[in-house]
């Protein structure tokens, strides 16, 4: 791809509560650099979703079977991706925070990395996402004052923006998390992310 060519690019809607979306958050910076494809990130409030179709919590609270089924399946992805895992003692557990954070970073070269470590505190160490002592240490160790980024994802002006991305979500009919669009085509699910990008790069 000449110098002069626009790189393809992917919208990465994404929830950090959002189970398969740890397996696509692991890798999705890798892929997108092999194919030289740029990455949107989009977080978003998939509890959001659920409830604007009918849903009064997470389908893996209301769905016994899919959350056994979910809780017996990502062992097998984990080994298959090569990512570790520990079962959450909160399944599934709100990512309100991290998300705001993530929204102050999404044209920033510290979203992948903060992302990941995000992902690992829920799913390997089964830490509360949500509890800004817990954050703060990634946050400084990726070389940012923890203090001034959590104070801004607090700020009414970063929840109201975190509110828009979730209704643009909506307008945009996605159902669940990761979801990766390119243009009107959407892909859902951490299966699809080889085929969204394999999409995109053609496209």
């Amino acid at each position: 791809m000449s110098e002069m060519s626009a790189k393809k690019e992917v919208e990465f809607w994404f929830e950090y509560g959002s189970v398969y979306s740890y397996l696509s958050v692991m890798r999705i910076e890798f892929e997108a650099q092999r194919r030289d494809i740029k990455i949107i990130w989009k977080p978003f409030l998939l509890g959001a979703i659920f409830q604007s179709v009918g849903f009064k919590t997470s389908p893996f609270v209301e769905q016994v079977d899919k959350r056994s089924y979910v809780l017996q399946d990502m062992p097998r992805q984990c080994k298959k991706y090569g990512l570790k895992w520990s079962e959450p003692g909160t399944f599934p557990r709100s990512g309100l925070l991290p998300l705001r954070v993530a929204l102050l970073g999404i044209d920033e070269p510290w979203i992948g990395e903060f992302s990941r470590r995000v992902m690992e505190l829920n799913y390997v160490f089964d830490k509360d996402i949500n509890e800004p002592e817990i954050l703060a240490p990634i946050l400084s160790d990726i070389g940012l004052s923890a203090s001034k980024v959590l104070k801004q994802a607090n700020a009414e002006s970063t929840k109201i923006l975190l509110r828009k991305q979730t209704e643009q979500a909506r307008i945009n009919r996605i159902f669940g998390a990761p979801t990766f669009l390119i243009g009107k085509e959407m892909f859902w699910g951490n299966d699809r992310l080889d085929d969204a990008f394999q999409f995109a790069f053609h496209s």
